[in-house]
């Protein structure tokens, strides 16, 4: 028998359909890898999974009735333990042989690798290919053990006894090959040919499949799915665009939204409905959450981006008459869109202000106090970075919007649709008179919220928003609560990323020097409330800094080169990075990284305090004359470059500094007898090596 396609199917109950991408995507994957690794199909057989609210399913290419034999080589023992004085078998030899299924006619045959003590035996034989009832039982197995299951569930099979575990009861297997079923079993099912289409739309019920490959088709023609999650999310964007195209609307890009409508339908239509008009008043943000999260339904925006009162809902059935549809899931919106209107009422009936005094009583963790206490933190710290940006009226702005900036977390809004905390606090404060840098600092103050997010928008956004990050991660990292492995519960990963993209992506910002900022934000807690981290939340920034350089494209030791100075202005590091690789394709670079290794290495190893400047007086040698004339030259203008920002003119006049560096070696004893010539000689290097590593720690250049 010949390869053939394969198919695997499992019908079970509705599926989590947050995760359902996921575990389609998971099964098929996994399914394939298991039959690759038996030798059933090729590493490059297509893949193609299936994925439905009421089903998992797997389509592999070129998959084989049975696996090739191979040959297998298994290592018996060393050939002093299994053969005697006289070249025969010994009891232990020929134990092993036994229990490989071979006899004493296997000896002569044995191979032998090595020489002297490290000669083995080795018993070469066939092994037969799985066949592919075992090997797929075997896959299909390993692929249901390893999905990403939010939450298993246990029940019952039918013969009433036996209770088994999975992500839903599974109550239908299907497993062809070509046009043949495959004899396996899971879960107490054995695998047939039918399987169940839609719940009220399908033609015929149970579909029986006449292969593999008629899988998608029959589905889709004669059980009304389209089984494909890929095809159906498809469908649907090109529906919701076609449904709001005539009306020159758009329905809301949110591809989270995209993939659970496209796990809850199996043959989705979208349909238009409408709300009244009136619930437009309300802050858009408050009605399209509403919508999406609650009813699952693409609220429609004009061209300008703002909310119509027009929603597409993506129906499951296509009755010829959608209207009943239609009407009834404009009678559900109705008082959820009530409720947010109402909400929005009552909460601007008491001004930001006057919740301010309620945060006392909400505890924001159990070592560092209450959301009162936070607030009064973050208002220090964003004084103080106020102060540094521009002058007292900053500050008092600053000052201003963090103190009223968690106050919206006590308004029936944000306690229904959390996601809303800074943007209700901005309408709020606007309500109650605010200025606008006042009130959109209030929304801004979390951002950037997620990768890409767009940065707070005015200066009292930035100083509240890097405010609030700086006291998170130094509140956190003090009392122990620091991320580990792939566990970050607090994001600080996260907040440490905001904070580098302020200080670098604001140019108010680039001044600010990060030790300066970790030190005011360590400094605003009680004493004694903290650990001793600012090192170690130095390093956890500098860790994120040095990743996202990497992914910018340079190499680990050009970031350890810069990263191993800890330049507290992160803004220049980039400027930094590109200086560094501009002198390392110098001809002089590598030798100038070496002699930077050695003259560190040299340092570290001198007893004593070094001196910081040289006796010009006290020089012997001409070649260390030569060095400290060089240096007297190179370093003022070094100097210079680097004040001025100019890396790359400050490594590159270093250049000249090769050939003396390289004499001085040569021909002079930096350890002399003499103690003074010797001190003289060491704080010689001590300048050359400060010199040197302004930019960067050449030596981490060396190979």
């Amino acid at each position: 028998m010949s390869a053939q396609n394969l198919l695997v199917e499992l019908f079970v109950e509705e599926l989590p359909p947050k995760a359902l991408k996921k575990l389609g995507e998971a099964f098929a994957a996994v399914l394939a890898e298991g039959l690759v690794a038996q030798g059933l199909a090729e590493a490059n057989a297509a893949v193609t999974n299936f994925a439905s609210p009421r089903r998992l399913g797997a389509h592999v290419t070129g998959v084989a009735p049975r696996a090739a034999d191979r040959p297998v080589a298994t290592k018996l023992m060393p050939v002093a333990v299994g053969l005697d004085a006289n070249g025969a078998p010994t009891p232990a030899l020929l134990k092993r042989l036994a229990a490989l299924g071979a006899d004493v006619s296997a000896v002569g045959s044995l191979r032998r690798e090595g020489e002297g003590k490290q000669a083995a035996l080795f018993f070469d034989s066939i092994a037969p290919g799985v066949s592919l009832a075992d090997g797929l039982q075997h896959a299909l197995e390993a692929a249901m053990a390893k999905l990403p299951i939010p939450k298993v569930m246990s029940y019952q099979l039918d013969d009433g006894w036996s209770t088994v575990n999975f992500v839903r009861p599974v109550h239908g297997l299907v497993a062809l090959h070509g046009a043949e079923v495959v004899p396996l079993s899971v879960l107490g099912l054995a695998a047939g040919r039918t399987t169940q289409g839609h719940r009220f739309e399908a033609k015929t019920t149970p579909v029986a499949l006449r292969s593999a490959d008629s899988y998608a088709e029959q589905m889709r023609d004669e059980g009304a799915v389209i089984a494909s999650f890929a095809e159906r999310r498809a469908g649907i964007a090109h529906q919701l665009a076609a449904v709001a195209a005539p009306l020159g609307l758009a329905p809301i890009e949110d591809d989270a939204l995209l993939d659970e409508v496209t796990a809850l339908v199996e043959r989705p239509k979208v349909l238009l409905g409408r709300f009244d008009e009136a619930f437009l008043e309300v802050p858009q943000e408050c009605l399209i959450l509403t919508m999406k999260a609650n009813q699952k339904y693409f609220p429609l925006l004009d061209a300008s981006g703002r909310l119509t009162n027009n929603f597409l809902i993506v129906s499951n059935i296509s009755p010829a008459d959608a209207s009943a549809v239609v009407e009834g899931n404009e009678r559900v919106v109705r008082p959820r869109l009530a409720d947010a209107r109402f909400f929005f009422d009552q909460d601007r009936r008491k001004t930001l202000d006057s919740r301010v005094l309620g945060l006392a009583k909400v505890v924001y963790h159990n070592k560092l106090g209450t959301q009162g206490e936070r607030v009064t933190r973050v208002q220090a710290i964003a004084r103080a970075i106020g102060e540094k940006l521009g002058d007292a009226t900053l500050a008092l702005k600053a000052d201003q919007a963090a103190l009223l900036a968690k106050a919206d977390l006590l308004t029936d809004m944000v306690g229904e649709f959390p996601e809303l905390q800074g943007i209700m606090g901005r309408y709020y404060a606007q309500h109650d008179g605010l200025a606008d840098d006042i009130a959109f600092a209030i929304e801004d103050h979390y951002k950037p919220r997620f990768a890409g997010d767009t940065l707070p928008r005015n200066e009292v956004g930035v100083c509240v928003a890097l405010a609030d990050k700086l006291e998170t991660l130094a509140g956190l990292f003090g009392i122990g609560e620091k991320p580990s492995g792939d566990k970050d519960p607090f994001a600080l990963r996260r907040h440490a990323l905001g904070v580098i993209r302020m200080l670098t992506e604001k140019p108010a910002l680039h001044a600010l020097r990060l030790d300066s900022l970790l030190a005011g934000a360590l400094a605003v807690f009680p004493a004694g409330l903290l650990g001793d981290v600012h090192a170690e939340l130095e390093g956890f920034i500098y860790d994120r800094v040095s990743s996202a350089q990497r992914e910018q494209g340079f190499s680990a030791n050009e970031v350890d080169a810069v990263l191993s100075l800890r330049p507290s202005e992160l803004a220049a590091i980039p400027r930094r990075l590109d200086a560094v690789r501009a002198f390392a394709v110098l001809p002089d670079a590598e030798s100038l990284a070496a002699a930077t290794k050695r003259v560190g290495n040299i340092l570290k190893k001198a007893d004593g305090e070094v001196g910081e400047a040289a006796d010009a007086a006290r020089f012997v040698e001409a070649e260390e004359k030569a060095l400290f004339a060089a240096l007297t030259d190179i370093a003022p203008r070094a100097d210079a470059a680097f004040s001025g920002g100019d890396y790359a003119a400050s490594l590159q006049v270093l250049a000249a500094l090769k050939a003396p560096v390289d004499a001085f070696f040569d021909k002079v004893m930096v350890n002399a007898e003499d103690p003074a010539l010797k001190a003289n000689r060491l704080a010689l290097l001590n300048q050359l090596h400060r010199t040197m590593n302004r930019v960067a720690d050449l030596s981490r250049l060396a190979a």
